[in-house]
């Protein structure tokens, strides 16, 4: 039996942020096609943004989830988000056009079954465990088609297996210099996984707000594309690169400072207080 522990009253009903996060993130993801449309590489950063869209969607999913006694379970929850959303963003991605709407389906049955074996075969019995863990494995494919759209231009499946080297004057294909075969999705991985356990695990305790938290997950979001857009210059054109990287910094300096003013507004005192100095010498 769980024991259900308020957290943050009020705020944007979840559900809400549900539709917000879902839809948000699927139509970004699809604005990334215009890639392929129009034979540019300019609306990769769109990949980005459907990756914040799901970020803030699986912080308050968290938050829900883990109102239930389970704060020391966030980590675990992002992981399991991450872990089922690399195998539902990679089933999605072989399907060219129909990519998003696969790796939501796959998502929402690899969450379902990790679900029906976290209450029922190891008795968590938390009552919303299953349906949380459909949302967290859907955020996981969303974050992880987004970002590798973002890096590659692109979230068809060959494209991010496939890229070209250049051999004694020759251009030639090569698996080891494409967005799956760098490893990049690994990295994709990690910074997704830390950007959604973060937030809630920050802002969590008996003066958490959700804008404040959602805020930072939004923060977050637009931190982790930074370093995609910093890859993707090994991948795509460098002036979409640098419309990435512009659009990253930007969306970042604006949340952070957001974030500092809700934490300064929330806070019982604000002390900007100097770094503490180590004392040289030795004895």
């Amino acid at each position: 039996m769980s024991v259900k522990i308020e957290v943050g009253a009020g705020g944007i009903p979840h559900n809400q942020i549900l539709i917000y996060g879902l839809v948000g993130s699927i139509v970004l993801t699809y604005l990334t096609y215009l890639n392929t449309i129009t034979q540019t590489q300019y609306f990769a950063f769109f990949g980005g943004l459907a990756a914040v869209a799901a970020l803030i969607w699986g912080t308050d999913t968290i938050k829900h989830l883990c109102s239930y006694g389970l704060g020391t379970g966030v980590p675990s929850a992002g992981m399991i988000a991450l872990g089922s959303g690399v195998i539902a963003a990679l089933v999605g991605a072989t399907t060219g056009i129909f990519a998003p709407i696969v790796a939501v389906i796959v998502a929402a049955i690899i969450g379902a079954v990790a679900g029906v074996l976290a209450n029922h075969v190891v008795r968590m019995d938390i009552p919303v465990m299953i349906v949380s863990l459909i949302e967290l494995a859907i955020v996981g494919a969303m974050t992880v088609l987004g970002l590798a759209a973002m890096v590659g231009g692109t979230f068809n499946f060959t494209d991010l297996v496939t890229g070209t080297t250049t051999f004694l004057g020759f251009t030639i294909q090569s698996y080891e210099a494409s967005v799956i075969g760098g490893s990049i999705i690994a990295v994709i991985f990690m910074l997704a996984a830390i950007a959604i356990q973060h937030s809630f695990n920050a802002c969590l305790g008996p003066g958490e707000k959700q804008d404040r938290t959602l805020m930072l997950a939004a923060e977050c979001g637009f931190l982790s594309m930074i370093p995609v857009a910093i890859i993707s210059f090994a991948f795509i054109a460098f002036i979409p690169a640098i419309i990435s990287l512009v659009i990253s910094v930007v969306g970042w300096f604006y949340t952070y400072a957001q974030y500092i003013e809700l934490s300064k507004r929330d806070a019982y005192a604000w002390l900007d207080a100097k770094p503490i100095l180590e004392p040289k010498g030795g004895a």
